[in-house]
């Protein structure tokens, strides 16, 4: 597996919207800013969602504004519908992300309509995205297992996928909302949408609330994913999901690849860095491991 993994850092968005210490404008831009100095050129930087359901997000524009100047990078923002890509699309995106659920449950507590309706929401925002030029990623929601509706059958997440694809979505990241997934559960999962969409289109969003993200990560690149969502020093969880910890951490992806011999351009001491430094805003400690490693060595 000596080949090219992409990968889409997520922790300015997915994961700081799950902290409950909020992070202003001007440091959500310097930590992207240092993600960026540290190598990764994919980072999903903001979310045009309502203020009132999601404050962590607020003056998603200004973020976007103030690190769009970066040439060779590619920023993705969330919408959840019309009034929000209109709002990503003045700010100036070139990629948004929508987000749609596997599970009934969760769906319906996330974003109050079922899945089919959430589907129905986003039609519009594809068809003017297409029309307006701009790329759209796809994201499903509790792949692998539910908080509410506990195991979540592959031919659902397939579905789901399949309509995301043929509305016009370039990419579709599966996402272990509540890190519940093992191994050969993932891999099946994968090989089950394959079926359906293209493994060159689909991405990896794994969890570790139980420490099997690096594992199942493994097992997808076996199945021939090579795209990874992270979050620098594994950022979020989920309000839904009590115990559920955050994305898999950028840092310790990036050790496991090197370490299989596959480049990923990034700094490892730049990404700790970074970490270090938003941990200190939120005022807790990184939950990855390497950064924790790197950490202590210096303190020797």
């Amino acid at each position: 597996m000596s080949d090219s993994v992409r990968i889409v850092e997520v922790g300015p968005r997915d994961g700081l919207q799950n902290e409950k210490t909020p992070v202003s404008v001007e440091d959500r831009i310097a930590f992207i800013e240092a993600l960026l100095g540290a190598g990764l050129r994919t980072v999903e930087v903001g979310a045009f969602v309502s203020p009132k359901a999601i404050p962590q997000m607020v003056n998603s524009d200004a973020v976007l504004r103030g690190v769009d100047h970066h040439p060779g990078s590619e920023f993705h923002v969330l919408v959840p519908n019309e009034k929000g890509f209109e709002a990503a699309r003045a700010a100036g995106a070139k990629v948004i992300a929508v987000f749609a659920s596997a599970s009934e449950g969760f769906s319906r507590a996330n974003i109050n309509c079922t899945v089919a309706e959430s589907i129905e929401r986003f039609k519009p925002v594809l068809a003017r995205a297409r029309a307006d030029g701009i790329k759209v990623r796809g994201y499903i929601s509790c792949v692998l297992g539910c908080p509410f509706d506990g195991k979540v059958k592959p031919q659902a997440v397939v579905d789901v996928a399949r309509k995301l694809a043929d509305l016009g979505c370039y990419e579709v990241s599966l996402g272990d909302t509540i890190g519940v997934g093992t191994p050969v559960k993932a891999r099946q999962l994968l090989r089950a949408v394959a079926g359906s969409v293209p493994m060159a289109n689909l991405a990896m969003h794994f969890h570790d609330t139980y420490g099997q993200a690096l594992a199942n990560l493994y097992a997808g690149m076996e199945e021939g994913c090579r795209v990874i969502d992270s979050a620098a020093g594994g950022l979020g969880g989920c309000p839904y999901a009590p115990g559920a910890t955050g994305n898999v951490a950028s840092e310790d992806v990036v050790y496991m690849l090197e370490g299989m011999g596959i480049a990923t351009g990034v700094d490892m001491p730049k990404l700790v860095a970074a970490t270090n430094a938003i941990s200190r805003l939120l005022g807790k400690p990184p939950v990855s491991r390497v950064a924790s490693a790197l950490n202590a060595k210096v303190q020797v």
